[in-house]
């Protein structure tokens, strides 16, 4: 199945949850940063991730990661997702989502299309190799985003 999608708007204008884990324990995020692309001869998602998010604990230990994109009347609870951390609560019950747990990691009902993704390269960004007013305007105070690339191995609902 082919999936028509906004490569550059998809992620910054739709967001997307980034998922790792499992049926036992997982975190998710909304991730606004990303990128859909071929490498090394596979189809690739790629993401970042601050070190001081939950999620990038269960992205550390993950094989596997899902990228889930949803419609417009979930915005809400992608907002939710995105200012709550899993640390302090069920952050999960509280956007309404619901889980749907997969062989190889996590996504939600409510998703449009899932991408599950098997992690194959991942680098934390290096800040000597930034422009100045990137560094200024992301990581006066923060630790620089660690940079995963997932190959997506299955691709579901893919709808627009």
């Amino acid at each position: 199945m082919e999936w028509k999608v906004d490569a550059f708007g998809v992620f910054n204008r739709k967001w997307a949850l980034l998922t790792a884990g499992d049926r036992e324990k997982f975190n998710t995020m909304t991730v606004s940063w990303g990128g859909l692309g071929t490498l090394w001869g596979m189809d690739v998602a790629t993401v970042y991730v601050k070190p001081i998010r939950y999620t990038h604990d269960f992205m550390e230990k993950s094989d596997y990661f899902t990228l889930s994109f949803y419609p417009e009347d979930c915005r809400k609870a992608l907002a939710l997702l995105g200012t709550l951390s899993g640390r302090d609560g069920d952050k999960v019950a509280k956007s309404g989502l619901t889980p749907e747990f997969l062989e190889q990691g996590v996504t939600f009902r409510e998703a449009e299309t899932t991408l599950v993704c098997r992690k194959i390269y991942r680098q934390d960004l290096d800040i000597a190799a930034m422009p100045e007013q990137v560094v200024k305007s992301f990581y006066k105070t923060e630790a620089p985003h660690t940079m995963y690339i997932g190959q997506v191995v299955a691709k579901l609902g893919l709808k627009p």
